[in-house]
């Protein structure tokens, strides 16, 4: 069976992947399993640049095709912030995830709502002799004021979907893994991943 290297460091990425893709005739395998450890910079002015540079880099580095995702949260009030930045957005040296949401909505305050935003995920799928294919997804809704859930990471508790009238970490691992932008980009990466496997 051939491998598939999830280029990232962030365990809850890796465990939604392991759900995204358990259907595909692939190992899924992590850069701690193959005592891979490497420093990407994300530099790039696009979700495609970041994402697709750091495929690469792990895919010339173990030899396997590797996946891996660029993502971020833009804000309609803040002018598509924090989009790119939103892993690093907190002028805190060591932010949290709990301090990013935190200035997040010190930003929000007192503009008017609702505060509609979405989530957009850009795939990268990187092969060891340098090409790469991308896959999108995205999805809608609005930031509120009170944090609810205990699912997920990042923005998930301040992150609600009308249509679910709930937050994406109120969510079931199962409707997240059906509405979330990371498992809409997934849901498209599956047949260029099979299309690569099959030659």
């Amino acid at each position: 069976m051939r491998k598939l290297l999830i280029a990232t460091g962030n365990r809850g990425k890796v465990k939604e992947f392991q759900h995204l893709l358990a259907g595909l005739d692939m190992q899924l395998v992590t850069p701690d399993e193959l005592g891979l450890q490497l420093d990407v910079v994300e530099d790039g002015h696009t979700y495609e640049q970041n994402a697709g540079k750091k495929a690469l880099a792990y895919s010339q580095a173990s030899g396997l095709i590797s996946l891996s995702d660029d993502s971020g949260l833009e804000v309609d009030a803040l002018d598509g912030a924090p989009g790119l930045y939103s892993a690093r957005y907190s002028p805190l040296l060591h932010a949290t995830d709990a301090d990013r949401r935190a200035y997040m909505l010190e930003n929000l305050d007192g503009k008017p709502r609702p505060w509609s935003a979405h989530f957009h995920a850009t795939i990268a799928i990187g092969l060891p002799d340098g090409q790469l294919y991308f896959s999108e997804g995205n999805c809608f809704g609005e930031i509120i004021p009170d944090e609810r859930g205990g699912n997920g990471f990042g923005y998930d508790p301040i992150f609600y979907i009308p249509e679910m009238d709930s937050t994406m970490a109120e969510l079931s691992m199962e409707d997240k893994n059906r509405l979330s932008h990371r498992s809409r980009a997934a849901m498209n990466a599956i047949p260029i991943l099979k299309k690569i496997i099959n030659g």
